[in-house]
């Protein structure tokens, strides 16, 4: 009897570490794409999560990049929190880690290093710097910090910490730590970064 307690304690365990496509609502870009902050605008972004998502077994779900964005002349100033549902969001092995706005805004959400995953379920290594243009409410940060819109390698973007794990000065906030050196490769991998985002489903 005890053994096959065991052995249930274990298969309980394990699945709990196992991928839930069909669960998950959020997660980290684990393949950045290759030209920096120029991400081909939010477009461009919302496609990369899609694609990553689908890929990963999610299906029949609408995904959204985690990025603010400037006015332009045909479209208005867009707040990341204004493009990812209302929750709540699970990330990839089926783990809450917000159940509102709100929640997902506040000291409280369960974003950390060990729950931050990308959509194939395996924990990040550094770097941990992951592009957001957003103040710690989720609008769109002041100035230039979204490399023009997610369109350039030129300017700069504000990012958030993944692990929540402030370094070297910076803040310890999962989406509005620091600004960026630039939005190149090279430039993004000065503090940490790679040009990764974040994901949500928004139904």
């Amino acid at each position: 009897m005890r053994i096959a307690s065991f052995l249930l304690t274990l298969g309980v365990a394990a699945g709990c570490e196992r991928q839930q496509p069909d669960k998950m609502s959020f997660f980290v870009t684990s393949v950045p794409l290759p030209q920096g902050g120029n991400l081909g605008g939010l477009a461009g972004a919302d496609g990369h999560c899609q694609q990553l998502a689908e890929m990963a077994g999610s299906r029949n779900r609408q995904w959204r990049a985690y990025l603010s964005a400037p006015a332009t002349g045909s479209q208005p100033a867009v707040n990341a929190r204004d493009r990812i549902g209302k929750g709540p969001w699970f990330n990839s092995r089926g783990i809450q880690i917000a159940s509102s706005l709100d929640h997902l805004h506040g000291r409280s959400n369960a974003i950390s290093r060990a729950t931050a995953l990308p959509e194939n379920g395996k924990r990040l290594a550094f770097p941990h710097d992951i592009l957001t243009g957003s103040d710690e409410d989720g609008t769109l940060a002041d100035g230039d910090a979204t490399c023009h819109g997610w369109t350039s390698i030129d300017g700069h973007a504000v990012i958030g910490h993944s692990d929540k794990q402030g370094q070297l000065g910076t803040g310890d906030s999962w989406n509005s730590a620091h600004l960026t050196d630039g939005c190149s490769v090279p430039l993004l991998q000065v503090r940490g970064g790679s040009a990764r985002f974040y994901c949500f489903a928004i139904d």
